[in-house]
């Protein structure tokens, strides 16, 4: 077929276990455990032209040569393997015979990683995963002029030659603030856990809604915990003057929390969620969730997606794996008008238009952050019901 596929671990490795949904990620991120928040620039030099490492591929004349850094060993291997995985479907699908895509096991050291990348000659960087691994491998890439494309969703670490491809909270709440203004929503309060996911839901909160209207009344908080956060319900109930209240949580503590605000689904109050519930078929089952609304990126070509994975590979993918296919469909296309050899052409993944995926439409914004189109879903009767398509694509 022509595609070259490379790797210290075969990317074909088969592995079963549970579909990994994008929920279960983002309260990950919070707690540090998956895609920890990122860290500084070491201030340590580089050599911008190491010598090639013991295993160097050969020249490549007709591909162009992509790294991909993913933790393929190690607390997070299975997760890194599946997006490898899905580089490897998504070379396939496509018949890329003018790429090639090598990884690099940042299991055990992401700058370590970064050097082979570097010294076997690859242009572009797909990953890391975690977010505190960016900074250590950008500061190998970057005096090679080479860009990242990272899978965390931690804003913080975008850069001019860093960009962020992971799913972001925030444009999450700022799609269902956006909707919810438009069926009448003015008055808003936040229930929000304590940490770093709690706070950028806060914030999100506060910026969108200066952004589309109304006005922020009231703001609980409260430590993770069933009683916490009905504690935290109750006091929220109880000083009212709110038409809609966001809970940035999964499925089950939000249903405790949305308990106290409509008890047995009475009650006109407007409950918010974010894209932790994707996927959870248990707030279907919640009387005081009917009725309230939450936004995610499109699951339609991601069904299909499954499906093609599970037959390849005998098992299911974790969520984020499509932005490893995606971020291949990405290079492929840029790749129409990049000289082998030569840097990858940056300023071509700042399109307006954006680009097509598993995922929907996405597009990178000039702080290198991915924004995403978002379709609106509302929990009725024992389904979710999309109410507000995701754009098929970015106007100009």
């Amino acid at each position: 077929m022509g595609l070259a596929i490379d790797g210290k671990l075969s990317l074909g490795a088969i592995f079963n276990r549970r579909n990994f949904a994008v929920s279960a990620l983002a309260v990950l991120l919070a707690g540090c455990a998956v895609v920890p928040k990122g860290a500084d620039v070491p201030t340590t030099t580089v050599d911008p032209n190491p010598e090639p490492s013991a295993t160097a591929l050969p020249t490549d004349q007709t591909r162009h040569r992509i790294a991909l850094l993913v933790p393929t060993s190690g607390n997070n291997g299975a997760v890194g393997q599946s997006i490898a995985n899905a580089t490897t479907m998504a070379l396939l699908d496509t018949n890329a015979s003018n790429l090639r895509i090598t990884t690099y096991d940042t299991g055990t050291s992401a700058r370590d990683a970064a050097r082979r990348a570097i010294a076997d000659g690859n242009k572009l960087i797909l990953g890391p995963l975690m977010g505190n691994n960016v900074a250590n491998v950008a500061s190998i890439a970057r005096p090679a002029n080479v860009p990242l494309i990272a899978f965390s969703n931690d804003t913080r670490v975008a850069a001019a030659d860093v960009f962020v491809m992971g799913h972001i909270p925030e444009q999450s709440i700022a799609r269902s603030v956006e909707y919810a203004r438009g069926q009448g929503a003015r008055n808003f309060a936040i229930l929000a856990p304590n940490g770093e996911y709690g706070r950028r839901a806060e914030a999100a909160m506060q910026s969108s809604v200066a952004r589309y209207g109304g006005q922020v009344s009231e703001v609980e908080r409260y430590a993770r915990g069933n009683t916490s956060i009905v504690s935290a319900a109750q006091r929220l109930q109880e000083r009212g003057g709110f038409d809609s209240v966001l809970i940035p949580e999964g499925a089950q503590l939000a249903t405790r929390a949305a308990g106290q605000i409509r008890p047995g689904g009475s009650g006109n109050t407007r409950i918010i969620g974010t894209e932790l519930w994707s996927g959870e078929n248990a707030v279907t089952r919640a009387s005081a969730l009917r009725g309230a609304v939450f936004s995610a990126v499109s699951d339609n070509r991601y069904r299909r997606f499954v499906t093609s994975y599970e037959g390849r590979f005998g098992g299911q993918p974790y969520r984020l794996a499509t932005l490893g296919y995606d971020s291949v469909l990405l290079a492929l296309r840029v790749a129409q008008d990049w000289r082998i050899g030569s840097d990858f052409p940056v300023s071509r993944l700042r399109d307006d238009g954006g680009f097509l995926g598993l995922d929907g439409a996405f597009r990178f914004q000039r702080n290198g952050v991915v924004e995403r189109a978002m379709e609106v879903r509302q929990i009725r009767q024992g389904e979710v019901s999309i109410v507000d398509a995701a754009p098929r694509r970015f106007g100009n």
